[in-house]
């Protein structure tokens, strides 16, 4: 069964969320404890997996990966042996940043960053190219990100 979050550890993954470069002290003071417990809550909250992992979130125009693509895939056929080699292989390709297996007429929607469409260019023939249960592929490139949040409404 899983366990019940109060009102305090919800306060503390919305806080988390927003920063979660904090220091305990810092979190503390945000949520209105002393820092001991809120150690143990958030220390809590890992072990559970409610908190997977603490990533920076990077400029991707500062690193030369400004072009954002959506890129939807439809396999030419899918059982769980197709599904899981083409997980494996977009699992190793580093333009691709977050892979969803999809309902509807794609499999699969990719997010791929690259520096220029040549880039990307390269990314579609050499390595999507190169996967054999590909049917075909759609791309659609983000023009401008209007909201990016990396939460979820707690």
């Amino acid at each position: 069964m899983a366990e019940t979050l109060d009102e305090t550890d919800l306060q503390i993954l919305r806080t988390l969320q927003r920063n979660a470069k904090l220091t305990t002290k810092e979190l503390a003071e945000a949520v209105h404890l002393t820092p001991t417990p809120v150690f143990e809550r958030q220390k809590r909250l890992e072990r559970l997996g409610y908190i997977r992992k603490y990533v920076a979130v990077l400029d991707p125009e500062k690193l030369n990966q400004s072009l954002l693509v959506f890129c939807k895939v439809k396999l030419k056929q899918i059982n769980h042996e197709i599904a899981d080699s083409f997980a494996r292989r977009i699992m190793r390709i580093p333009e691709v940043t977050e892979c969803y297996n999809t309902s509807g007429n794609y499999d699969y929607l990719l997010k791929v960053r690259a520096a220029n469409m040549k880039q990307y260019q390269e990314f579609v023939l050499n390595k999507l190219g190169e996967i054999d249960s590909l049917a075909s592929l759609e791309s659609t490139f983000v023009m401008s990100e209007v909201k990016q949040d990396f939460g979820i409404s707690i």
